[in-house]
This record gives C-alpha cells, sequence and structure tokens, in this order.
C-alpha cells in the first residue's frame, strides 16, 4: 500500500485521479467478465451484490467526502456545517435532474425512467449503471484534486483508499450488467462490452472534478458534499430499490451492512 501512495504522491493531481479511475473502471470490467463464466447468476447474489454496493457508497459518502469537507470548513456551529449543507443538497439535485432526464431502466424493473425513448432495454440499462458511476468519479477526482491546496483534511492515502473503495464496489456493479444482458439474450462478449462502458464516465468525471478543485479552492468543502450528496441520492433512488423488488430483502441488507463496515474499515485504518 505505501508503494501504491508513493506513487501517486509524485503524480499531479489531475494525472493521479485519471489513473485511480482507471482501476476503477477496470474493476467494472472485471466483474462484467464474469459473464464469459457463469451462465447464470443467481437472484440472491446479486441482490447482495447490490446491496454491499449501496453500503460502500454510503461509507464512502461520510468519511472520505462529508467528514472532511465539514472539517476543512472555517467558523463554527450551523456556519461550519453550510458549505457541507448546500453542496450536499446540490449533488443530490444535480442527480435527480439527471435522473429525470436521462432514458434508463433499472435491473429489477419493468418500466423505465427519464425522457421516453424507442431505445433498447439493454441502453437503458447501460445508462441506468452509468448514472451511478458519475458521482463516484467526481468524489475520487475531487479528493485528488483537494490534495494539491495542502489542506490537511485532503490526504493522497484517503484518495487511494476512496479510489480502491468504489474499484471494490465496481466489480459487483460490472455484474449487475453484464448479468443481466446476457439473461436478455445479448452475447457474451456485448455483455461484457457493455458492462464496462458504464464505467466509462468515471474517469472524465474524475478529471472534471480535480480540475474545478485544482484551480478554484474554495469550492473544495462545497465539492466533496456535492459527491456525497450525488452519490447518496444514487443509493436511496437507485441502488436500495433495485434490491427489495423479491424475496432476498434480508441478504441485500447484509451485503449493505458488509460493504459498509469494509469502507469505514478501509477509510479510518489507511486513510
Amino acid at each position: 500500500m505505501n508503494h501504491i501512495i508513493s506513487f501517486f504522491e509524485n503524480q499531479h493531481p489531475i494525472t493521479g485521479a485519471f489513473y485511480a479511475t482507471i482501476f476503477t473502471w477496470l474493476m467494472t470490467a472485471l466483474g462484467a467478465s464474469l459473464v464469459f463464466f457463469v451462465k447464470k447468476l443467481n437472484r440472491m447474489v446479486l441482490d447482495g451484490l447490490l446491496g454491499f454496493t449501496g453500503g460502500v457508497m454510503v461509507a464512502a459518502s461520510f468519511w472520505s467526502l462529508l467528514s472532511p469537507g465539514i472539517e476543512m470548513s472555517p467558523g463554527e456551529g450551523f456556519i461550519k456545517v453550510l458549505p457541507a449543507s448546500i453542496g450536499f443538497a446540490l449533488g443530490a439535485l444535480f442527480i435527480f435532474l439527471l435522473d429525470k432526464i436521462l432514458p434508463h431502466i433499472h435491473i429489477n424493473f419493468k418500466d423505465s425512467e427519464g425522457i421516453k425513448t424507442p431505445w433498447h432495454k439493454t441502453t437503458l440499462l447501460v445508462l441506468a449503471i452509468t448514472l451511478h458511476n458519475i458521482p463516484e468519479g467526481l468524489a475520487v477526482g475531487v479528493l485528488f484534486g483537494g490534495v494539491s491546496l495542502g489542506l490537511p483534511e485532503a490526504t493522497i492515502s484517503g484518495a487511494v483508499v476512496l479510489a480502491l473503495g468504489i474499484g471494490i464496489q465496481n466489480f459487483p456493479e460490472g455484474v449487475a450488467v453484464s448479468m443481466p444482458m446476457r439473461r436478455l439474450g445479448v452475447s457474451r462478449f456485448k455483455s461484457f462490452w457493455y458492462g464496462q462502458l458504464s464505467a466509462i464516465v468515471e474517469p472524465i468525471a474524475a478529471i472534471l472534478g480535480a480540475f474545478a478543485v485544482t484551480f478554484f479552492s474554495p469550492l473544495l468543502p462545497y465539492a466533496l458534499s456535492f459527491a456525497a450528496g450525488a452519490m447518496i441520492f444514487v443509493v436511496i433512488e437507485e441502488v436500495i430499490p433495485e434490491t427489495q423488488q423479491d424475496k432476498y430483502t434480508d441478504f441485500a441488507t447484509m451485503g449493505f451492512i458488509l460493504g459498509f463496515i469494509i469502507m469505514m474499515s478501509l477509510d479510518v485504518a489507511l486513510g
């Protein structure tokens, strides 16, 4: 781990954010590649994996984003928490608007959301997971960008741990695209291709986030909280409802708790 942190310490924050999200993208591709080796994924396992994803995202939102954002804000009392509150609300609003505009369909739902289009169900499924990945890439980029400002609350180790946690939960996200596509009759290669493609937005969002914070330093507390609000909205509106459509809700809940514990432990122990 020390070698990895040393590597990123020698990189420009924007370059570091790009490299980190290439890793998270590859983890999505690794999850999507399961379609080559597994004929059918048990619904219980899929719901558990989605729950795990939600747990990691919620833990990362607080320990990696919200808490540092509050700590680095000036003032006391309500004044100190104001930037985090504004950023959090704007992040949730951003994904809310994307959710209403971007056509997509959730894994365990029949009806699509967003603007109505004649697009195929497979395209809508990819867009649903892509929606998950935008705030994840943004979160990694913002934290790497914050390192360049020299603030004690934004560290390379914290940014690397966040990327590691996002990468871990991207594995089930890759599975969550490729396996349902295969079930719809799409070829194995196309299922894999669309699965990994759903995470291509992460490096793009990371670069934008790192760039914004690097050149507009007062934005950092707002940007960290913005990413947290976007991630929490995704978990509540997208991830959790997808796990509650069958009889494996308890398994999904335990997956959520496990994901939360792992991300919390990584951030506290290594960040």
